[in-house]
């Protein structure tokens, strides 16, 4: 499992690297590793989507 930290300095280097498409490049990650089996990668990728979607510096319940 990755920590939050981690997850979220990922997020960050998306975000920088992909700017206002950023959630649209991960979530189109997800399909493929699916299809593979990849569950780890799925939830990996669907948690870093989820820090997208949160302003930076908001708390995560």
């Amino acid at each position: 499992m990755i920590a939050a930290f981690e997850l979220r300095a990922c997020a960050h280097a998306v975000l920088q690297d992909q700017g206002p498409n950023a959630l649209t490049f991960v979530t189109k990650r997800i399909g493929p590793l699916a299809v593979k089996g990849d569950v780890e990668g799925v939830e990996t990728r669907k948690q870093i989507a989820h820090r997208l979607e949160q302003p930076m510096g908001t708390p995560l319940r």
